[in-house]
């Protein structure tokens, strides 16, 4: 395939998987890495797992620009937040709700120059863990589990039938990178390696799984006992009509 000049000059898009999953005493975070302009991929090694506070967290999709405004933005006023609370309050972090509140007041007012969607995800001694989706628009969304870009088409069924109440931290996290490495497999715009954050009441472990240690799917896998072993079977002569 050609690539032109005007492939480069795109804007940088996340394409993206990104996944938010609640389990019994936190949250699992995890996304992809592929970074694309246009039809090129800029960057295969990308975080999308963007640090808020000390425990909060958020994965960000769509355009790549506006996601990281947005993160900048929210984090400089929850250090103001936690410098107030300081002062005041004897230094209390901001809740999961009040750092996904922030989040969907900048996306919601200026929902028609941003392009992205967001997850928010996070632990506090109030609430426990939770996850918020905050898709294109603004909208808050309070979910147990949240999927987000465009690899996201290919989990709503798998997830319907893969996710349940009180899992275990080693469950909540084969989930997630399950479910990523199904989307990177289905959706051209997803790719790379998978990265998660865990987040509970004893702070916060990032793991990195190479592109090639993650699960494979069918179209992945040798053809065996198919109709594509036919492939290798000379065809016959075509007949004369």
């Amino acid at each position: 395939m050609d690539l032109k000049m005007e492939d480069f000059n795109a804007p940088h898009s996340m394409g993206t998987t990104i996944i938010g999953v609640t389990y019994n005493g936190g949250v699992v975070l995890g996304a992809d890495s592929r970074t694309s302009t246009g039809v090129y991929v800029a960057n295969r090694a990308s975080d999308k797992i963007t640090q808020l506070t000390d425990n909060v967290y958020l994965c960000r999709s769509g355009s790549a620009a506006d996601s990281q405004t947005v993160s900048d933005y929210v984090r400089y006023f929850l250090h103001q937040h936690t410098d107030f609370t300081y002062r005041i309050q004897l230094g209390q972090p901001a809740t999961v709700k009040v750092a996904a509140n922030l989040v969907r007041l900048l996306s919601y007012n200026n929902k028609n120059f941003l392009q992205t969607g967001m997850i928010v995800g996070g632990w506090d001694k109030y609430e426990g863990g939770k996850i918020y989706g905050v898709p294109l628009g603004g909208t808050i969304i309070e979910q147990p589990f949240a999927i987000g870009g465009s690899g996201s088409s290919y989990l709503y069924g798998f997830f319907d039938q893969a996710w349940k109440e009180g899992m275990t931290k080693e469950e909540a996290e084969q989930l997630v990178v399950k479910a990523v490495s199904l989307a990177i497999a289905r959706d051209g715009a997803s790719g790379g390696v998978v990265r998660t954050v865990t987040i509970n009441s004893e702070g916060v472990s990032r793991k990195f799984y190479p592109g090639d240690t993650l699960p494979l799917w069918h179209e992945e896998l040798e053809p065996q006992n198919s109709l594509l072993d036919m492939m290798n079977v000379a065809s016959p002569e075509p007949m004369n009509m």
